[in-house]
């Protein structure tokens, strides 16, 4: 109580009293934020149980758990399997392929001459990311590494790559992808004391990445043989060279590790993948029509047609199962009724609530409902939308990969190239900047496809005759074809039916037909 007020008790203590209602009806009167989402005196937000922290908190101390329930859900739940599928075929597909673009403007050369060195970058690109030997485990090539890359980061938010470099016969280039898997990635001993090495990543006091943790074993695995960490720099100390790829995805500023792609609707894919087994197991309960008789008296009689022979049943030395046989007839003892024979199987309320469900886990993971179950019974215009909006996300997310995944690789690899002679670069050890212009590329993957051919062509014809594309942006987008190889291929065609035409007009003996 300040000094006017005790005053005011001293002269009328009602007054006072009345000042002090006042003042506490303005402490709960909200105002902005405090009148909505951060109300404490709302009925519909007081039950509201919430709790927040940093990055670390919120997400380091709950990774573990994600990885092992979102990996349970590929394997067992076939929406979420689908979704991550989805993804993959559609940002990956057959792999992004290398398309150089050197900036010829830069480095002083002609048109034709960059054409000539950007075809002889993607010979030689190709010689090592068609093999397997690309890989360390020499079982994948370069396309199939994207995609094991991709669906590891879709199931386990993060996917760890190293670049080791290793000898092999008949293979001009030494450099190899190592993938591994984001559980090794942590802590040595899992001590947590150190509050630099989160998740494994190290950084040092201004925030960068300077190393990465990497376990010899899988903390996951039962064989414990080989344990240890490897303390791995991000970057060379002498070259600068990339040593470690962290492929991952930030929400949160301070985050470290990534979160996998299912996170958020973990809990209704569960619980839609429980009421589908359920519903499942009623139907096929439903299919076994079972017919029982009810006596009068006590019957010692088997039941007909209910009897299975002991050695066809699934689990008989359990006593606390009864196994049904379609068409089965139960005869009942004296005083004994059936309930609930008919258990009304298959629900029809069931697609129903699994659409509306279906409709908010797609909306969570910028899956449309009509990809996400692949089903496009709606309109053209509705089928159109939704794979246009679905495309958004798979532009982005392929971009992504490329630049934190292929185009990083691939300078790895140029660089090799230069240093071994297979490509004439001049100056590209010298200056950055002339790297920059060596290296630069696009990476293509599967196109989006075409709901209506006729007008969609007829639109890219449009755009690039008012300039807003190119033909080799069009090709690129229609079906993922090179414009130039294209050309080059029509250009041999033409050719080749021009003289399959001479030929048909001259007559066996050189005459021309019709003389």
């Amino acid at each position: 109580m300040n000094v006017l007020d005790r005053m005011i008790s001293a002269v009328s203590p009602e007054r006072a009293v009345r000042r002090a209602a006042a003042r506490q009806k303005l402490k709960i009167l909200n105002s902005g934020y405090s009148n909505y989402g951060a109300s404490q005196t709302k009925k519909s937000l007081i039950g509201w149980l919430y709790g927040g922290g940093s990055a670390k908190e919120d997400i380091q101390e709950n990774l573990s758990t994600l990885r092992q329930r979102c990996r349970d859900l590929y394997m067992g739940v076939p929406l979420a399997t689908g979704a991550l599928k989805t993804c993959r075929t559609n940002v990956v597909g057959s792999g992004l392929r290398l398309k150089s673009q050197i900036d010829y403007e830069f480095l002083g050369m002609t048109e034709e001459e960059a054409r000539a060195l950007e075809s002889k970058i993607e010979r030689e690109f190709a010689l090592w990311a068609d093999s397997p030997a690309c890989d360390l485990e020499r079982l994948d090539n370069f396309y199939e590494l994207q995609q094991l890359a991709f669906l590891n980061w879709l199931m386990s938010g993060d996917v760890i790559a190293t670049l080791p470099v290793t000898k092999r016969v008949n293979m001009p280039y030494d450099l190899r992808i190592c993938l591994i898997e984001a559980d090794r990635l942590s802590n040595p001993d899992g001590d947590t004391s150190d509050p630099h090495i989160v998740g494994g990543v190290e950084t040092n006091d201004a925030g960068e990445v300077v190393a990465y943790h990497i376990s010899k074993h899988h903390p996951l695995s039962y064989d414990l043989t080989e344990t240890g960490w490897t303390r791995v720099l991000a970057w060379g100390e002498k070259t600068g060279r990339r040593n470690v790829l962290h492929v991952m995805s930030r929400e949160r500023i301070g985050q470290r590790r990534g979160v996998p792609f299912l996170a958020p609707v973990i809990e209704a894919l569960k619980q839609l993948g429980r009421y589908t087994d359920a519903e499942l197991v009623a139907a096929v309960v439903s299919g076994m029509f079972t017919v029982f008789i009810e006596k009068e008296s006590a019957s010692s009689d088997g039941a007909f047609g209910e009897i299975i022979p002991e050695e066809e049943q699934v689990d008989a030395e359990d006593d606390s199962t009864i196994e049904l046989s379609p068409g089965a007839v139960v005869d009942l003892n004296e005083g004994e009724k059936a309930h609930d024979m008919n258990p009304g199987r298959p629900n029809t309320a069931f697609d129903g609530f699994v659409i509306a469900i279906c409709r908010q886990i797609g909306a969570a993971l910028e899956i449309p409902y009509e990809l996400l179950v692949k089903c496009f019974n709606s309109s053209f215009t509705a089928s159109r939308g939704a794979l246009l909006e679905a495309w958004k996300m798979f532009r982005m997310y392929r971009n992504w990969l490329a630049n934190d995944f292929c185009q990083p690789i691939y300078e790895e690899w140029f660089a090799e190239a230069v240093a071994k002679g297979r490509i004439p670069a001049p100056g590209f050890f010298a200056d950055p900047i002339i790297q920059k212009a060596y290296c630069g590329a696009e990476w293509n993957g599967p196109a989006q496809g075409l709901l209506n051919p006729v007008q969609e062509v007829e639109a890219a014809e449009k755009r690039v005759l008012n300039g807003f594309s190119t033909r080799d942006r069009e090709a690129m987008e229609m079906n993922g074809s090179d414009f130039y190889r294209n050309a080059a291929q029509r250009k041999r065609e033409e050719k080749l039916l021009r003289e399959v035409n001479e030929d048909g007009r001259q007559e066996p003996g050189g005459k021309e037909a019709g003389q």
